[in-house]
């Protein structure tokens, strides 16, 4: 029987949760998931469980969150004008993701995570950065 190799299309199912048991995601009930191995589609954590694994095989295992996200970074929360939002920040809310963009010109995902009256703190780490995941998976296929 064959085992998931570098270049592989695989496909997949998983259910991810944090260390408290909090899941966080999951393909179980959709279709299952397809990476090429390799091809950085994947946090490395998660691609290197993937290869060796054969057709029908389950694991579950934890990738740390330096193989994951990356750990949180401070400077990556920032405290802006609250004016700088549409509508002078009228329809701000908490937990609300906003697209800014850098002053390269690149589009940065942020998240508001406090609001008072005339500032927004808003936090551009990936919601997931700076937590160990575990993931229950089951290879699917292997092309």
């Amino acid at each position: 029987m064959s085992t998931a190799k570098d270049s592989d299309s695989v496909t997949f199912h998983y259910t991810g949760t944090l260390s408290d048991g909090t899941q966080f995601d999951s393909s179980i009930g959709s279709d299952p998931m397809g990476a090429t191995l390799g091809s950085a589609q994947l946090i490395p954590g998660f691609e290197a469980a993937l290869v060796g694994m054969e057709v029908g095989e389950s694991r579950t295992f934890t990738v740390t969150a330096d193989e994951a996200y990356g750990e949180r970074k401070p400077d990556l929360v920032q405290t802006l004008d609250l004016d700088m939002f549409p509508e002078g920040g009228a329809t701000v809310e908490v937990g609300q993701t906003y697209e800014m963009t850098t002053h390269t010109g690149q589009p940065l995902p942020v998240t508001i995570t406090a609001i008072d009256e005339n500032e927004v703190i808003v936090d551009a780490n990936h919601p997931l950065a700076g937590q160990d995941l575990t993931f229950d998976l089951e290879l699917v296929g292997i092309e």
